[in-house]
């Protein structure tokens, strides 16, 4: 299974292929399917006649929950934007760097008690916990391992964050920080908001 992972919402019923409309209630679910965590996203209609009080029954299931479907907003005019934690975490979940483990884990729990993402489930696979984290406004799914930190590890990682929100991503060739003159630097604003969250102690 992957250690990190993000799956976005359907735009339409995954079965009947209906359309959201902004505001209609929907259903996720999630299933394991060849040791990866797969979502279907279902209308109501489809949730009452295929799945119902049943959806446990079906093979590979894990977990279920209703949300409300949210429109996507219109592009914005300038599509260069400002680095967040959630941006972050965004690059580093597709750059699929085991040495980031950490820092994946740390950003979800600051954006978790920041309100920006949810824990919609949690599971156990080879003796590790996996927490299942949905952004509200868009629907997309985070699969974040928990890397089990010890509290001398801790201060390191808090460090590693703090460090990566100010400078961003090393290129993946040098290992060093990249230089783009049209990337706008890191908000400070948000960097200033985000960084006392990172004293606070992670979830057992």
């Amino acid at each position: 299974m992957n250690e990190w992972h993000i799956q976005s919402r359907s735009h339409s019923c995954q079965i009947s292929g209906k359309h959201f409309a902004d505001k209609e209630a929907y259903y996720t679910l999630l299933f394991e399917e060849r040791s990866e965590l797969q979502r279907i996203d279902v209308c109501e209609t489809v949730w009452r006649e295929r799945y119902g009080n049943n959806a446990a029954g079906a093979g590979g299931y894990v977990s279920h929950w209703k949300g409300v479907y949210e429109a996507p907003p219109a592009a914005p005019p300038d599509p260069i934007q400002k680095d967040t934690a959630e941006g972050l975490l965004r690059k580093l979940i597709e750059r699929n760097s085991p040495e980031f483990g950490a820092v994946c884990y740390i950003l979800a729990v600051m954006l978790e008690r920041k309100r920006l993402l949810r824990v919609k489930s949690q599971l156990r696979r080879d003796g590790q916990r996996i927490f299942i984290y949905e952004q509200p406004k868009t629907g997309d799914l985070f699969t974040i391992t928990d890397p089990d930190l010890q509290l001398d590890q801790l201060d390191a990682v808090q460090h590693q964050v703090a460090d990566l929100l100010e400078h961003g991503l090393p290129s993946e060739e040098e290992g060093q920080p990249r230089e783009d003159p049209f990337e706008p630097p890191v908000d400070r604003a948000a960097e200033a908001a985000l960084m006392p969250e990172l004293a606070e102690p992670v979830p057992a």
